[in-house]
């Protein structure tokens, strides 16, 4: 007898999947998440600590190259032509400007001006910090150094002053034309070549007599600028009294005019010395015989060429003098000169010269 068979109630097969467990479906393992979750977290604080430590780099980093440097006095130093970026570093390391070599170096890159920095001579002042020394170095803010050549020098004591001037190159070997160069202040570069400052002074006389000379007084006894500064040079060597300039001038022009010699007691001694330098000792009526081209005891009218190098109130004296009628000057004792139209008044104030001088009077 076959046993009845049980009844069909449909049922299907288990589903696989809605056999998981719930934390599955949802992405995974309790423990799964839990490494996942340590890792972010893990990574956020990396990520924020790395902020923090740059930040503070940053911000420590800042504070150094702002703040005060290492120098205690003021310091000079001279930054070669073609020097990059690390040997410039390296030079105001090795002065004492700088203390960071490498944040400095850092600093200026970051800043875009690595390729600003001129060559040159620097002066810096007590503790100056990295941010003032780049900001010197990026104007170019050099020191501004100066020559004086004072009125009157013979070219050869040009030449000696300009030779013995700190921080230039080279030396000047032959000395320039008398009379070539214009006495003044000049500023100039350190390493800047010193023929090439002689030029410059020799330009500006150039410049300012032709200037002058474009302005120059009508019927003047002379007809070209060489003379001009010829009779200015005996002027400038007669006197150091700027009101006197145009004076004496007259009384140079008006003996030129009437064929009178200049006598002149500083072409005298230019010719004893040939322009080399000062006469040692003092000057005797025996050298103003002595037969030399530029001793206008001897010669009549101008010298061959100047016997010093006038400045500009000279030059503008000797073309533009006084209206005068004196024909003659002699020291008064006093810083500046006695005028006297005739020769009697001017034996006269020889005469009392001699006793100032000679402490008479």
């Amino acid at each position: 007898m076959t046993p009845p068979s049980e009844p069909d109630s449909g049922a299907q097969p288990p589903d696989e999947s809605q056999a998981r467990p719930a934390d599955e479906v949802s992405g995974g393992t309790p423990r799964r998440r839990g490494l996942l979750g340590r890792i972010a977290r893990t990574l956020f604080w990396t990520g924020l600590l790395a902020l923090l430590a740059l930040g503070g780099g940053a911000y420590w980093g800042w504070t150094q190259f702002t703040g005060p440097g290492p120098l205690s006095e003021d310091r000079i130093v001279y930054i070669p032509p073609g020097s990059g970026l690390s040997a410039i570093a390296d030079r105001l390391t090795s002065e004492g400007v700088l203390e960071r070599q490498a944040l400095f170096i850092l600093g200026v890159r970051l800043s875009g001006a690595h390729a600003q920095l001129k060559a040159g001579e620097y002066a810096f002042g007590p503790r100056a910090s990295q941010q003032d020394v780049l900001a010197v170095l990026r104007r170019g803010e050099t020191v501004d150094r100066f020559v004086t050549v004072p009125e009157g020098l013979t070219s050869a004591e040009i030449v000696a002053l300009l030779n013995e001037a700190p921080a230039l190159e080279g030396r000047i070997e032959a000395v320039p034309p008398e009379g070539s160069i214009l006495p003044e202040t000049y500023h100039y570069e350190r390493g800047q070549a010193r023929a090439d400052l002689m030029l410059r002074m020799q330009a500006a006389l150039q410049a300012e007599l032709e200037r002058l000379w474009a302005d120059r007084a009508p019927n003047l006894p002379f007809d070209s600028p060489r003379e001009a500064v010829t009779l200015a040079s005996i002027i400038e060597k007669e006197t150091g009294v700027a009101g006197e300039r145009a004076k004496v001038a007259g009384v140079f022009v008006n003996r030129l005019r009437r064929g009178m010699r200049l006598q002149s007691d500083p072409t005298v001694i230019y010719a004893l010395t040939e322009g080399a330098g000062p006469l040692d000792r003092a000057l005797t009526r025996r050298d103003w015989r002595v037969e030399h081209p530029y001793n206008t005891y001897r010669i009549d009218g101008l010298p061959p060429g100047p016997i010093a190098n006038p400045g500009r109130a000279a030059i503008a004296a000797a073309l533009d003098p006084a209206e005068t009628d004196a024909l003659y000057f002699v020291a008064d004792g006093a810083g500046g000169h006695a005028f006297a139209r005739t020769l009697e008044e001017h034996n006269r104030n020889v005469a009392r010269w001699r006793r100032i001088r000679d402490g008479a009077d």
